[in-house]
């Protein structure tokens, strides 16, 4: 009896040893191939498995990939809490849970320092698709990087305002035939003291948290074309220590101490300072170039009609012109695939298919029903397109959709179109370099303390009389050495 009880017993053990193991299999079969496809997991900033749109976006490529590349793949959306995406995704990463797929906004560098980030050159290469759509700045980034992909036009922050207000201004003209910063700052007087919206606008522009935003418009009219700006004896120095910023930090004295810059302008959000501009409080906003200011655009019109549609307004014209100069050391967003997939080569070809026709008319248009409609051979866009549809992933710069869109509807509205259009215009190379990792804590420490310095000046609690003692606090914080490097990695 003891005897039998025991190779009962052992038996029982064997079945579910075995049992286990045909579990586990199952699992990491499932995984692998979930009913025929392999599941890929994905982390985007604005998509999470809570949203129908986002589910709905990502089943529809699903099919797309089925249908057009006999492709099958199950994505899974990773979820990160809410508040800052960079800080949420660098804690997921750091402990260990690395998607197949991720969307980078920052925080990026240091998991391609520890070799966690594929190279994507070597697909692009031989893809299909993508190697047609990059642009040269892309691809010079690839060679600085060549760890992050973001296919999209030149996208600096261009200024808008309402159409009904610019047209009620006696500045306006003169502004857009010669926009000094003389020039601009007497549009912005016009604009608070005539109020052309009744009681409104309460200040001329508003900008999220710092002023990075107005830089677009402002940095190259004083002279601040490059992040490291050449001296009359040839050596380099930081364009933010130099007199061009310090005379620059003055107009925008100016404009918080006049109000009209928001004063508020350091604790908006980008939620808020949209909302400002919405509701009217805010005279001009500026907004990505493209995409974003088509949805500003629509929402605009939305809100106060058509005669409130967007002028797009030019850079301030001084020693230079222009948005800014263009980074090409690398992305500073865009999608890596992570080194440890073991489904690297297939991750790629969904970014491939991405840039293909058929993927392209899913990205860039979004649902039939609702963000479109196909009528006599013609895609004709929907207000909902306008007022919420972005895409995921490549918007190339030539883009001709196989079916074409109604001229009634077109892809983007004309301050959309404009804004791109400048962004090309205006386009200049800048001379950045990489920050070496042993520099990288003593540089954000600098940038900390320049941010810091801006702020008090901007607002009035230090006088730009202290700008020497900055520049001597940025050399002590590390600005010395940065600066020798930069002198031997330009010359």
């Amino acid at each position: 009896m003891r005897k039998s009880l025991l190779a009962l017993l052992s038996l029982i053990l064997v079945f579910g040893i075995l049992a286990a193991c045909s579990n586990k299999d199952e699992k990491n079969q499932g995984d692998k191939d979930n009913g025929g496809a392999t599941t890929i997991r994905v982390v985007m900033k604005d998509d999470n498995s809570s949203n129908p749109v986002s589910e709905k976006y990502y089943d529809a490529i699903e099919k797309g990939l089925l249908e057009d590349e006999n492709i099958k793949v199950n994505f899974e959306l990773v979820d990160l809490p809410q508040g800052n995406y960079s800080e949420k995704l660098n804690l997921l990463l750091n402990s260990g849970d690395i998607p197949d797929m991720i969307y980078f906004q920052g925080g990026d560098q240091a998991m391609a320092d520890q070799g966690l980030l594929e190279d994507l050159r070597p697909y692009i290469k031989e893809s299909k698709y993508l190697k047609d759509i990059i642009q040269p700045f892309n691809e010079k980034r690839l060679e600085n990087y060549p760890y992050l992909l973001w296919v999209k036009p030149l996208a600096p922050k261009v200024p808008v305002i309402r159409a009904d207000w610019f047209n009620q201004m006696e500045t306006s003209k003169t502004l857009m035939e010669n926009p000094t910063v003389d020039n601009y700052y007497a549009f912005f007087k016009e604009l608070v003291e005539k109020q052309p919206g009744g009681d409104k606008p309460k200040y001329a522009i508003t900008v999220a948290g710092d002023i990075a935003e107005i830089d677009y418009m402002f940095d190259m009219a004083f002279g601040i074309n490059k992040t490291w700006l050449q001296k009359e004896d040839g050596s380099y120095e930081y364009a933010r220590v130099s007199s061009q910023q310090k005379e620059k930090l003055e107009f925008y004295n100016k404009l918080y101490k006049e109000g009209l810059l928001d004063p508020q302008y350091l604790t908006k959000q980008w939620d808020t300072k949209e909302k400002a501009f919405f509701d009217g409080d805010a005279g001009i906003i500026p907004g990505t170039a493209g995409k974003v200011i088509d949805i500003y655009d629509g929402k605009m019109v939305q809100v106060s009609g058509e005669e409130a549609s967007l002028v797009t307004l030019p850079p301030a014209k001084g020693e230079y012109q222009g948005f800014g100069a263009t980074d090409v050391t690398k992305e500073s967003r865009g999608i890596a695939i992570s080194a440890n997939s073991e489904n690297k080569e297939l991750v790629f070809k969904i970014l491939d298919y991405m840039a293909s026709p058929e993927g392209q008319m899913i990205d860039r248009f979004g649902f039939e029903g609702e963000h479109y409609n196909a009528v006599d051979g013609k895609l004709q866009l929907t207000d909902k397109y306008y007022s919420e549809w972005f895409s995921r992933f490549w918007e190339p710069a030539d883009y001709t959709p196989v079916t074409p869109v109604d001229e009634t509807t077109p892809l983007l509205s004309e301050s959309a179109e404009k804004s791109l259009q400048s962004a090309v215009e205006f386009y200049e190379e800048d001379n950045s370099f990489i920050i070496p990792e042993e520099y990288v804590a003593n540089w954000d420490a600098m940038q900390n303390l320049y941010l810091e310095f801006t702020t008090d000046i901007i607002t009035g609690k230090r006088p730009i009389s202290d700008f020497d003692k900055f520049v001597k606090e940025w050399n002590e914080a590390g600005g010395e050495q940065i600066t020798k490097l930069a002198n031997k990695n330009l010359r």
